[in-house]
């Protein structure tokens, strides 16, 4: 089967474009899970499911391109290693999101338990100082 030019430049295109997104994927994904930050996470997920998810299914799924079996064979194990990074990367960022919440009310608490910590002492503190100056 011969392709078009432009469809040859498409996906020679589409190629470059999946290798260039998964180094910024990894990159993300590996700061994002290991120094537990959001939003290099967030980012490893949206580049995900926004770039890495369709142009797999073009190149998976387009019938006017000569498929080898094990480029098909290939094409869907990464689907699959896709769609669960897709679903745990979602799962992992709402726990990340969640513990890093309760972390700040904590200590919000915390603060708030030493202030009132420290005004109740120098109350105590100013009552006793009244206290020598009557006598």
């Amino acid at each position: 089967i011969q392709l078009s030019t432009y469809y040859r430049f498409v996906l020679i295109v589409v190629f470059i474009v999946i290798g260039s997104l998964e180094m910024v994927r990894l990159y993300l994904g590996y700061s994002g899970n290991l120094q537990e930050k959001v939003p290099e996470l967030a980012g490893f997920w949206l580049v995900t499911f926004i770039f890495q998810l369709p142009l797999i299914c073009f190149l998976l799924f387009n019938e006017y391109t000569y498929v080898l079996p094990l480029e098909r064979a290939v094409h869907i194990i990464m689907l699959c290693f896709l769609l669960y990074e897709i679903i745990q990367g979602y799962r992992s960022i709402k726990q990340m999101t969640d513990a890093q919440v309760e972390k700040f009310h904590l200590q919000r608490l915390n603060e708030d338990l030493e202030m009132e910590s420290l005004e109740t002492n120098t109350r105590a503190f100013d009552g006793v100082r009244e206290s020598k100056k009557v006598s």
